[in-house]
């Protein structure tokens, strides 16, 4: 059992005035998307793990080494995150099971030496539907510079028995990133953050 891949779609900008103000290096968000027949599309299916489970390690692996190769290592990637839209016959169900599976996140997660867990979107839509990829620090949930969103849309896709899967990354975080982290947010209204039960 293989997933049915129609298309993959590349996604990448540089931004290099942010603000009215040049950025000391491009801000740099990339994201690789496949387009996949749903395999429940049309009907309700009891049981989505056989596919959640064949689907999820060959998705994930193909993503992941497409993202290396657009950031050169995986060190450099330093925000990360996920996403899935499902067609209009499927459920947001189906978009959750491909994407909500360690067999696809740890592929990319190991890739990149994250610690966080991956930032994501599960919705529905027609073709030319938002995706949108939330993107948080590989290593640190509370860095506010990283908190940062791919904005995309494939015109052909989702059909309506399809889902788009996706991988976002950011090579840094905002330029001119001035709004400060949360940890400072949490001593300010008295946290222990030495304590993780407090936070």
């Amino acid at each position: 059992m293989t997933p049915e891949i129609r298309k993959i779609v590349t996604y990448d900008e540089e931004v290099l005035i942010e603000g009215f103000r040049v950025a000391e290096t491009p801000w740099r968000m990339f994201a690789v998307a496949a387009v996949v027949r749903n395999p429940w599309a049309g009907r309700y299916v009891d049981d989505l793990t056989p596919e959640i489970r064949a689907y999820g390690p060959l998705l994930g692996e193909m993503l992941t080494d497409r993202m290396l190769r657009l950031a050169g290592s995986g060190e450099a990637i330093e925000a990360y995150g996920k996403a899935a839209v499902v067609g209009l016959d499927g459920e947001v169900e189906h978009a959750s099971g491909l994407i909500h599976t360690l067999r696809f996140g740890n592929h990319y997660r190991q890739a990149v030496g994250a610690k966080s867990y991956l930032a994501f979107t599960n919705t529905r839509g027609p073709a030319n539907a938002p995706i949108m990829v939330p993107l948080m620090d590989k290593n640190d949930a509370g860095r506010r510079s990283h908190y940062l969103t791919i904005q995309f849309a494939i015109p052909d896709a989702p059909r309506a028995d399809e889902i788009v899967v996706v991988l976002g990354a950011a090579m840094s975080g905002r330029p001119h990133h001035r709004i400060g982290d949360r940890y400072q947010d949490l001593k300010d209204l008295g946290h222990d953050l030495d304590n993780p039960a407090a936070v």
